[in-house]
């Protein structure tokens, strides 16, 4: 084998976009989870603090399986909300972003909770002795001063979804050109006879995604200690 391929490429392409797709749909989620766990007291927190952090603990198969069972077509999800719509999820690309979010989500809601609570509750508490409401007080002291925690766990999440497999797999498959991204990619060809040279290319590529990651995380860190 000589140079890639367009389902090489595809993969490669395939990988950041389900990624990307991944990280932006959770942000939101995850700041408000963020929120809730950081700056409120409620009964339940524990244990909602247990199934955030669930994804951590559990093998990535068993996410995928477990996704599986919900969102195909005998699944609660699939069955009373995806098919009345007429939404296809299982073996798509669809289906490979909600793997990524669910396997990554802990790891975006864990940074910004870390930001979070390095915030001066005496700048909140000024903020809503000034008349600030709370959702004011959310967009301009608690919003900004996390900022450094949103994007920490954003690029964390990022990179854990360009190496997500075993959840990936189970619910979306290994398709080439539709769901197989660079891990399963990699792993169609360790499996195939004379198949290590586009392996070990396709973990260069891998690696070389996730030090661009890293060195941007690093580089945006030092800018707003500068700024700061």
């Amino acid at each position: 084998m000589s140079g890639f391929g367009p389902s090489d490429y595809s993969a490669m392409a395939l990988s950041v976009k389900v990624a990307l797709t991944a990280t932006l749909l959770s942000l939101p989620f995850g700041f408000a989870v963020a929120y809730l766990m950081t700056f409120n007291k409620f009964r339940g927190k524990i244990v909602l603090d247990g199934i955030v952090n669930l994804p951590l603990t559990l093998p990535p198969v068993v996410i995928g399986y477990l996704l599986l069972l919900l969102l195909g077509r005998n699944g609660w999800i699939g069955r009373t909300l995806l098919q009345p719509l007429g939404i296809e999820v299982i073996f798509t690309w669809k289906a490979a972003v909600i793997a990524t979010a669910v396997v990554g989500f802990p790891l975006m809601v864990r940074s910004i909770r870390i930001g979070m609570e390095t915030i001066d509750r005496g700048l909140i508490q000024a903020s809503r002795t000034l008349g600030a409401g709370r959702l004011d007080t959310v967009t301009t002291v608690i919003l900004p001063l996390s900022l450094r925690g949103i994007i920490a766990g954003s690029v964390l999440m990022f990179a854990r979804g360009l190496g997500e497999f075993g959840a990936t797999i189970i619910v979306a498959g290994n398709i080439p050109g539709v769901t197989q991204t660079i891990p399963l990619a990699i792993y169609e060809y360790a499996s195939s006879p004379g198949g290590d040279v586009m392996a070990m290319a396709l973990c260069g590529i891998s690696i070389t995604l996730s030090g661009i990651v890293l060195i941007f995380h690093e580089w945006i860190g030092r800018r707003m200690d500068r700024a700061g």
